[in-house]
């Protein structure tokens, strides 16, 4: 019997198995290095944290992003997980991330949920400049991107707007946007929102007005100015409307005036300032201004659309005791009211006003 030949064949057969001793270390290494890198701590968070992802943004340069804002310590751990091991996209946007985050699998599956839903509340801006400052602060989006939009006069056109009146789309509320939005999708659920506030029951109040959505809001936006005490608003309304059916009669609405000067620090309009040339200047000009002069709430609105029905064509300011409200003394002919006047203006005087 040959017994030389496992004897030769012995040798390679260590060799072998030694090979592949090795292959399975190194497979368990690599595995083990694989679990570490998905499900091994990476999380150094020691308090809830709110991260900004911005447009564009590369798993290379949200990793920095991460260790910048202490987030996770290893930043070559996680870009292996994300590009390689769970194919991950970074999305811009606001995400919240707990103090509870753990490994890059629990970051990244939090990276790709929901973002963060960003609170908008406006409600007392003057100018469009203000409304796109603002929203620029907290979308990713800037004013200027925003600006493009509102002194676009063509761009305004196809929506019925024009540079003065573009502020009546924006109804002073609060809403829920994305960090990602842009412009064009700010400008867009802005637009719903104002379909969604104008339902039929306020179109048909406007139309009986004969006065449309934008103008309604530019006579609530006078109305918002003149009075802080809403109980009057309405009554406020009545007069405006008043004098603009009144064949010859003007506006004479002092906020316009403030408005036109363009000093909203005015206490008093005086006589120089009525004869300011611009068409805000209601004392000079007939009709309803070109555009709104301040954010008009709900409120007033609404008090324009239920003005109430009276024949006052004149308010002005009343005297008050500690502690009441600013409200105003109305009157139905020009000689009442310089007599309200008066009384107001001697009440001024012992007030050292």
């Amino acid at each position: 019997m040959n017994t030389s030949e496992p004897k030769k064949l012995f040798p390679w057969l260590k060799t072998m198995l030694f090979i592949l001793g090795l292959c399975l270390v190194f497979a368990s290494l690599v595995a083990a290095y694989i679990y570490n890198v998905v499900y091994g701590k990476n999380g150094v968070l020691d308090s809830d944290k709110v991260l900004v992802i911005p447009q564009n943004c590369s798993v290379d340069q949200l990793s920095g992003i991460l260790i910048r804002d202490g987030i996770i310590n290893d930043a070559l751990s996680f870009k292996i997980c994300a590009t390689y091991l769970m194919s991950f996209n970074p999305k811009a946007g606001q995400y919240a991330l707990p103090k509870e985050l753990y490994s890059n699998r629990q970051i990244i599956q939090k990276l790709r949920g929901s973002q963060l839903a960003i609170r908008l509340t406006f409600h007392n801006f003057r100018k469009k400049e203000q409304l796109a400052a603002y929203v620029g602060r907290n979308i990713s989006a800037d004013s200027t991107a925003l600006m493009g939009l509102l002194n676009n006069d063509s761009f305004l056109a196809k929506y019925g707007y024009t540079l003065e009146n573009v502020l009546s789309l924006f109804i002073p509320n609060t809403y829920e946007v994305y960090w990602n939005c842009t412009a064009m999708d700010f400008w867009k659920r802005m637009l719903e929102e104002h379909e969604r506030f104008w339902n039929k029951e306020r179109l048909a109040k406007a139309k009986a007005l004969n006065l449309n959505p934008a103008e309604v809001y530019t006579l609530a936006s006078i109305v918002e100015c003149e009075s802080q005490y809403k109980p009057e608003r309405k009554r406020i309304a009545g007069v405006y409307l008043n004098r603009l059916r009144k064949k010859g009669w003007k506006m004479e609405a002092d906020p316009t005036v403030v408005y036109a000067v363009g000093d909203f620090s005015l206490k008093r309009v005086l006589n120089v300032h009525l004869e300011i040339d611009s068409p805000y200047n209601t004392y000079k000009y007939a009709g309803l201004p070109p555009g709104p002069i301040y954010m008009a709430s709900i409120h007033a609105i609404d008090a324009v659309l239920d003005f109430e029905q009276h024949d006052y064509m004149f308010f002005c300011a009343k005297p008050r005791a500690d502690g009441e409200v600013h409200a105003h003394a109305f009157a139905k002919t020009h000689r009442s009211h310089v007599n309200n006047a008066k009384k107001y203006w001697r009440w001024l005087r012992k007030q050292n006003l």
